[in-house]
């Protein structure tokens, strides 16, 4: 029997002629390059694993229709599962559950594989991004623990380890493991983008901008997620070091226009403009072109952190009549969510996002009422703690466009001290000391 590149056991009905295309998806998904894709030249094989891979890589566009494109797939991989071993029979599985929409089983059967077969790190980050996409940071670091003691020859291992970490607030472990991993492979931009996220949260902003300007040439050959979230991590840090002008050139040159029908690629171009607006920047006519391609989505409904950024983009560009269908759409679908999803839906998604919609139209009170409400549980909309800053950020800005300046005080001095290299913040204490008529403050 063939192995793929990690040693695994793999069923290859017709040959060898699969394994290239195969070793491809293993190794371009650990390593976020593009070339995952290239298990489409086998997409005719009949062998199970190569099918189920096809599906996952079909499921990964996050698009509404993305399940009835993998499900042709899936059925080959199944009518052929009783060939295949163990490991990929359990894989077929879980890439099953993900397109019928059961994470919770897909989760637990890559948590079960990664302890039965700890060198199938497909599965491992698999496993990860849904327990990523449901804020569940304990599963994603058991599912890369379980796999270190059999792969920690592999540094792509020990960058998922560091997001995961990281995503515990686990910064110095975080902060270990990705430099265990650039140490074993600089081009390792999972690992660049974990310790940018520990700087970002440490307040070592000049540190993780000139580290990311630093690992910047190593970004070839990557998918269009890792390649322009990568940047957007150096736009955050530039927004942060008050180099406005800065953001908005990696927006244009790096961020937005890779692959402007990508659901990634869009959130990244949301959020973007709209953290470069609310630290005072002016976006001009950007948000026309991103809410044109997002428009084109139609209600996905994929992940409710999407849904949100969607709506807001809509909103920001103008266009009224799609993001009112939107937002009730999101109603209607939180309404008649299955038990495991309801919870996020409509007690966390729905106010998120009339929050958001309202702060994209100024009705600030709205806009405090509602993300105050979804707030405190807002990990459980999935993303990353630096995604969903963009969220408090709005809130804090609603807060104060409300004339709620004591509870903006509560809210901005504890951020402005933990973070004193923020030039965003010294400006948002600025601005709020002086409405608060301590003008000593306001010029400190």
């Amino acid at each position: 029997m063939q192995t793929d590149s990690l040693g695994n056991p793999v069923t290859l009905l017709q040959g060898e002629a699969a394994l290239g295309p195969l070793n491809d998806f293993v190794e371009g998904f650990i390593s976020s390059e593009a070339r995952v894709a290239n298990i489409l030249q086998a997409q005719d094989d009949p062998s199970p694993l190569v099918q189920a891979c096809c599906a996952a890589l079909h499921l990964f566009a996050e698009s509404g229709d993305a399940p009835a494109q993998a499900r042709p797939f899936l059925q080959r991989a199944e009518a052929q599962a009783a060939q295949a071993t163990k490991r990929e029979q359990r894989f077929i599985a879980a890439v099953s559950a993900w397109a019928a929409g059961d994470l919770p089983r897909a989760i637990a059967l890559h948590e079960e594989q990664a302890r039965e077969c700890p060198r199938d790190l497909a599965s491992v980050k698999l496993g990860q991004y849904h327990a990523f996409n449901r804020g569940d940071a304990p599963t994603m670091l058991r599912i890369g623990l379980a796999a270190r003691p059999a792969a920690g020859d592999v540094p792509y291992l020990h960058g998922m380890l560091a997001f995961a970490w990281e995503q515990a607030h686990l910064l110095d472990e975080a902060e270990a493991a990705a430099r265990r991993a650039i140490a074993m492979c600089r081009k390792e931009p999972w690992a660049h983008h974990a310790l940018a996220h520990v700087m970002l949260t440490q307040g070592r902003l000049a540190e993780g901008h000139a580290f990311m300007a630093a690992m910047g040439p190593t970004w070839t050959g990557l998918n269009s997620f890792m390649e322009t979230h990568n940047w957007w991590h150096q736009a955050v840090f530039a927004i942060e070091l008050g180099h406005l002008d800065e953001a908005l050139a990696l927006y244009d040159q790096r961020v937005w226009g890779v692959v402007k029908a990508y659901s990634q690629d869009q959130i990244n171009a949301v959020s973007l403009l709209a953290r470069i607006e609310l630290a005072g920047g002016d976006v001009g006519d950007r948000w026309q072109d991103v809410g044109h391609w997002i428009a084109q989505r139609g209600h996905d409904h994929v992940l409710p952190f999407l849904d949100v950024q969607y709506l807001y983009g809509l909103a920001r560009a103008g266009r009224e009549a799609e993001a009112d269908a939107l937002m009730h759409a999101i109603a209607r679908h939180a309404a008649q969510a299955p038990e495991a999803d309801a919870t996020v839906w409509q007690r966390i998604c729905v106010p998120a996002a009339r929050g958001m919609l309202a702060h994209a139209r100024g009705d600030w009170k709205t806009a405090v009422e509602a993300l105050g409400h979804a707030l405190p549980r807002l990990v459980e909309l999935g993303g990353s703690h630096a995604q969903r800053d963009l969220f408090a950020q709005v809130h804090l800005d609603a807060l104060i466009r409300a004339g709620r300046l004591t509870g903006a005080q509560n809210i901005v001095q504890p951020q402005a001290s933990a973070q004193p290299e923020s030039k965003r913040l010294q400006r948002q204490a600025r601005r709020l000391y002086a409405a608060l008529g301590l003008p000593a403050l306001a010029t400190g």
